[in-house]
């Protein structure tokens, strides 16, 4: 009798430990790790969405952003999916760019390496020239391009990202020949482009939402105009079937305890129905799409078979 006293006692010790361990869950700072620059679409999200996921994990929880860019944002990941799996290490994941750095050099991470927390936003593709020179339209644009092969100099935050990859089906689509100048992130290439210093860009609709003053954008790559930018002709009124974008998301190593999964996903969770986040999010023009765990991981082996697909028949270096 005495033995199942203590066995019983013990086995409740358990379940209130463990019980208390979540509840206790976040006890210090939670880092979030950024493979870009600040200023770009990625650090906006991620400080965007930093102080609506501490509402939701609870009272002291505090999110703290750390800039690691570098190598299209594998230094960061990197540094994602080698940390301790113990929920106090969080990182930005974007596609289809994050599987691609696993195809097109050696990688210490794969599909297999993270716990999927949320994709939050679904940001198309946008082209933007400099008001310092007068490729102000589409079409004179693809004209340059074609007449002279190499002369027109494309600004972007990465090779085999999103932005590479919308200058791939737009030469493929008109025949066009550009010279591509890759940066650590969206915003030194939007710089650059306002400086004059290259005469293209291909960023994402909330990078140049509030830059239309300084810059022309030609084109966005959805199926119809964006909210955002109401007044701007999509890529399908033009004529060219042209559609892209940037997924962008949160990720955390692989291994994380259930019950700090389970809390984190409920956080991130709560975030497509909170109209305030919503309206942060639309005020610095991300389109918001939320896509939870196991069906966030399926989503990133479809994007990493279709940039597979595009290294096959057109590697990108």
């Amino acid at each position: 009798m005495l033995k199942l006293i203590q066995k019983t006692a013990l086995v409740g010790a358990i379940i209130l430990s463990a019980g208390a361990a979540l509840a206790d869950y976040p006890e210090k700072p939670i880092q979030i790790i950024v493979g870009f620059d600040a200023g770009g679409g990625t650090d906006v999200m991620a400080r965007t969405a930093a102080p609506f996921i501490e509402k939701y994990l609870g009272e002291g929880a505090s999110l703290v952003v750390k800039n690691v860019p570098g190598a299209s944002g594998q230094i960061g990941i990197t540094e994602t999916a080698g940390a301790d799996p113990d929920g106090y290490t969080i990182g930005t994941f974007n596609l289809p760019g994050m599987m691609a750095r696993t195809i097109d050099r050696k990688s210490a991470y794969d599909v297999d390496s993270f716990t999927y927390l949320a994709n939050v936003v679904n940001d198309p593709n946008v082209i933007v020239t400099s008001k310092r020179g007068d490729l102000d339209t589409l079409e004179k644009l693809i004209a340059e391009a074609t007449a002279n092969p190499g002369a027109v100099t494309v600004g972007m935050s990465s090779l085999g990202g999103d932005d590479h990859f919308m200058l791939i089906k737009l030469q493929q689509l008109t025949g066009a020949e550009f010279t591509i100048v890759p940066f650590s992130g969206s915003a030194p290439a939007r710089t650059a482009l306002m400086g004059g210093h290259v005469a293209m860009g291909i960023l994402n609709i909330s990078e140049v939402a509030e830059f239309q003053e300084e810059l022309n954008i030609l084109g966005v790559a959805q199926a119809e105009r964006s909210p955002f930018a109401p007044d701007l002709p999509t890529f399908k009124e033009q004529g060219l079937d042209l559609l892209n974008g940037s997924m962008r998301g949160f990720v955390a190593p692989a291994g994380l305890p259930a019950d700090i999964e389970a809390k984190l996903l409920d956080a991130f969770g709560q975030l497509a129905g909170d109209e305030e986040f919503q309206a942060a999010m639309a005020a610095t023009a991300n389109p918001v799409e939320v896509v939870t765990g196991a069906e966030f991981k399926a989503l990133t082996a479809s994007l990493y078979d279709l940039a597979k697909g595009v290294w096959e028949t057109t590697p990108w270096n």
